[in-house]
Parts: structure tokens; sequence; C-alpha cells
């Protein structure tokens, strides 16, 4: 089983980052063999100061590694160091159909009703997606609800180029339910929302540098309702801030919903929210200790991508080869 999954290099990594992926991977690198990357490729889709993302893809391979990658179990590195991905996307690109990519949903999420200026690139990513997992062949890739659409795509496109080419080249990939569930982690002040740093109050989210008084700080002052805790998870529907820190809680200790409900039933957020802050800071104090240490020592961070951009390149290359050959290219 060989598993890729990519995460775009973004700053200000916070605890819905942590939670809905991060902490995922760091379970599968026991259960397959990962590749995983920072998607600076797919981040230039859309406008990006270039001294920022360079920070960004660094700043990236510091919190992973301290939240748990292990470069020397998993292939870590930089979207970009591997030029077969851009390459092998321009002859997935001449495969794909633009139908296909006219159904992507996201696409037309984020160029919204601008669409006629959204970026080639932020169309056609889906390919440049397809091509991150094909060229490793990839038995199954992690996603969430909202990426299945791109595992489709890449199957389609995986079983249209080897019936074309008459070749059994690419791997058509399946969705990885392993490495435990992902938390899907919503706003400290609204239940509807998911966490995001592009939030404007701070307050919304809990910041994987937040030091442990503002941890305490914002999980007191995070919206709740006056009710108390019932016994069982159905009581919590309609209740969306309820039912987001009881998540958390849930996703920190590795437990179910209703586990955690058994221990605070009858109790209202004036007993939970202490005990809910406690736990994030033992979590996130040794995590925030080694991604301080991680992010001051840069020289360590590119020796850690260059030596995973060197073993993918060298897992990447039959592939890509083999694909020039496929379409009738010298190679």
């Amino acid at each position: 089983m060989r598993v890729v999954s990519g995460i775009q290099p973004t700053g200000n990594l916070h605890l819905g980052n942590l939670l809905g992926a991060i902490l995922r991977w760091v379970r599968m690198q026991d259960e397959a063999d990962c590749l995983f990357f920072l998607a600076d490729l797919h981040a230039i889709t859309v406008p990006i100061d270039p001294s920022e993302l360079r920070a960004n893809v660094r700043e990236m391979a510091a919190a992973l590694i301290a939240s748990g990658i292990d470069p020397n179990k998993s292939t870590l590195f930089a979207h970009s160091d591997v030029p077969a991905h851009p390459e092998l996307a321009w002859i997935l690109g001449c495969t794909a159909k633009m139908g296909w990519l006219n159904r992507m949903t996201q696409f037309k999420a984020k160029s919204g009703k601008n669409k006629e200026n959204a970026s080639v690139g932020l169309f056609t990513y889906p390919v440049l997606q397809a091509a991150d997992v094909l060229l490793y062949n990839a038995t199954h890739v992690p996603v969430g609800d909202d990426q299945k659409q791109h595992i489709e795509l890449a199957r389609d496109i995986a079983e249209a180029f080897n019936h074309h080419s008459g070749t059994e080249l690419f791997t058509a990939p399946l969705p990885y339910i392993g490495g435990g569930a992902a938390a899907r982690v919503m706003s400290l002040r609204n239940g509807a929302e998911k966490m995001s740093k592009s939030a404007t109050s701070d307050m919304t989210r809990i910041n994987l540098t937040d030091d442990d008084d503002l941890i305490l700080q914002k999980i007191r002052k995070a919206k709740t309702d006056p009710e108390a805790l019932p016994d069982n998870e159905a009581d919590l529907e309609g209740r969306a801030e309820a039912k987001n820190l009881v998540g958390i809680m849930a996703a920190i200790q590795d437990r179910s919903v209703d586990a955690v409900l058994a221990d605070y039933a009858g109790k209202g957020f004036g007993d939970f929210k202490p005990a809910l802050a406690d736990a994030l800071i033992s979590m996130l104090s040794p995590l925030r200790g080694r991604l301080m240490e991680l992010r001051e020592d840069k020289a360590e961070l590119d020796r850690i991508l260059d030596e995973g951009a060197a073993k993918a390149r060298t897992l990447a290359q039959p592939t890509l080869a083999a694909a020039y050959r496929a379409v009738g290219l010298r190679r």
C-alpha cells in the first residue's frame, strides 16, 4: 500500500489543520508507505507573495515534523522540487476532458462569480492533483468529503490513459480510510463555520503557536449555550458550538463523543471548558516547543526537504519515463 497526500503551505497553522489532517497523516505512517508533499505548485494558482510562499514551505515542514511526521518513516518534500509533477500533469492534461473539469465543484467555489478572471491553473489544478498521485502509483489517497470528486477524476484519467495507450501504467487510486477519523473543527465563535486562518478575529481559532495562557483565554471565551451536556451525541444536534467543543475533546483524547459525554453528562461548560483547555495545553505545548526549535534551524529543514525530494524524484522517474514512451515522446 502506498499513500500520497499533499497540503498547501499556508502560514498560521491552527487546531483545525492539526486535527483535520496532520495527526491523521502521523497515524498513517505506521500503516503504509507514505509520501507527503508541501503543495507549493498548487499555492500559486491564486496570487501569493513569493517571499511569503518560500517562508510558508519551511513553516509547514516544521509544523508537520513537530506534529509527528517522521522523515525517516515518510517521504516529505516540496512539490516544486520534483519537476516530474508538472511534466506528468501536461501529459495527463492531454488525456483529461474539458467536460470532466467543468464538473469540478471546487473551481466554481473558488472562482466565484469572477471565473473569467481566474487563472488557468486554478481550473486545471485537478489534473496536477491527479499527476501528484499517479506519478507514484499511489494505491490510496486520504481525502475528506470535499475532495472525493478529485479522486474520481484521477481514476478517470488513469483508466482513460491506460486504455488509449494500451498500457497498464497507472494505478487507479482509492480513497484511504485508514489513519483514524479526521475531526472537522469549527470556529470557536460560530459553530457553523470551519476554523480558518482567514477569519478576521484571532479568537475564532487556536493557533499552533498560541501560548498556554492564550489557549485558556480562547477556550473560556468560546461561544457555547446555557444547557447542560447530554449523555449521548444525538442530543447535541442543533447545538453547533457545544458539538464542536465536545468533538475537539474527543479528537484530542482519541475517544468517541459518547465516551467524552459520559464523563460530563449533566454538567455545564463551566466544568467542561477548563478540562478542554488543559487537554489542549497538554497536547500543544510540547508541539509548540518543537515547532519553535525547528523554525530556527532553517538549514536542517532544507536538508530534510532536499533529502525527501531526492527520494521522490527517484521514485517518480520510471513512471514519468514510461508515460513519455506511452504517448510516443522520447525520454
